[in-house]
């Protein structure tokens, strides 16, 4: 069986999608329609930088994955038994799975991206070269009450995250283990940590008025790790923004579930760490 991922934010580039927007005429106006803006100059040209911006990276990032599931879903009509997304890449799992259609999915991210936006002052920095247990045990001894696990990517690549000043005192205990390397990530948000529950709560309001269709293909949640079911989708969505992305979990589960090929749209970054997971 297959399984097509999505990325998140984090792979956006100048130039993306430049192959898409003229493929998808209506898509792309109903986009900037919905945005307020016109997607395709912020994709291609980003004359203001934008593409650094949360508000801004979310739902490009969310257009043009669509826009690449609907090609490589339409190439191969029913070549897919799963779908799966990391962080923002859910959303687009969700549309490929007609649990959301696109306008509702691009509604949700660019609400979604505010509201994350609107939380500040903290920072994210990937940890390489150790397992989780070692990295929480860090930053246990090191004493700080602000800084957690916020993506639990492959058996020795964590991402922490939390108040700026913290972070930076966590990196420097964690680079002192042996084998670890500790990579700042170019963010200005604690996200996936419970410093986002403002975000989350407000965020839920917002998910209340959804309407979560049945998948048409399952689709795997990165907050439980388990298959995602839409009468919890609301809560399941609210949760993201604080919880810890659970991706381990979540290509264990597609594994049990038979998949053993993995495809991804918009780059390789959620295929690398396929073979870092046992």
């Amino acid at each position: 069986m297959r399984c097509l991922l999505f990325p998140g934010q984090g792979v956006q580039k100048k130039g993306m999608g430049a192959e898409l927007f003229g493929a998808f005429p209506a898509e792309t106006a109903l986009a900037d329609e919905i945005l307020g803006y016109s997607i395709e100059e912020l994709c291609l040209r980003d004359p203001d930088r934008r593409l650094r911006d949360t508000r801004y990276v979310q739902p490009a990032v969310f257009f043009v994955n669509a826009l690449l599931g609907v090609q490589r879903i339409a190439e191969e009509p029913g070549g897919y038994q799963y779908f799966a997304g990391h962080s923002l890449g859910e959303y687009n799992a969700l549309v490929a799975a007609e649990v959301l259609d696109l306008a509702a999915g691009l509604r949700l991210v660019k609400r979604r991206a505010e509201v994350m936006s609107a939380i500040t002052g903290g920072g994210m920095s990937a940890v390489q070269g150790l397992p989780v247990s070692f990295v929480r045990r860090a930053l246990t001894e090191t004493g700080l009450s602000k800084v957690f696990v916020a993506n639990l990517n492959a058996d020795v690549q964590t991402t922490i995250a939390g108040d700026r000043a913290e972070i930076a005192v966590a990196g420097k205990a964690i680079s002192a283990l042996a084998g670890a390397r500790v990579i700042p990530i170019n963010v200005s948000g604690p996200f996936h940590t419970p410093l986002m529950e403002p975000a989350a709560k407000e965020f839920r309001e917002v998910l209340a008025e959804v309407e979560f269709g049945p998948a048409k293909t399952p689709v795997v949640s990165g907050v439980t790790g388990e298959l995602f079911d839409p009468a919890e989708g609301a809560d399941l969505l609210a949760r993201q923004l604080s919880a810890p992305v659970e991706w381990v979990k979540a290509v264990t589960t597609l594994r049990a579930q038979g998949v053993t090929e993995f495809d991804e749209v918009n780059g390789q970054t959620l295929s690398s760490l396929l073979t870092r997971i046992n």
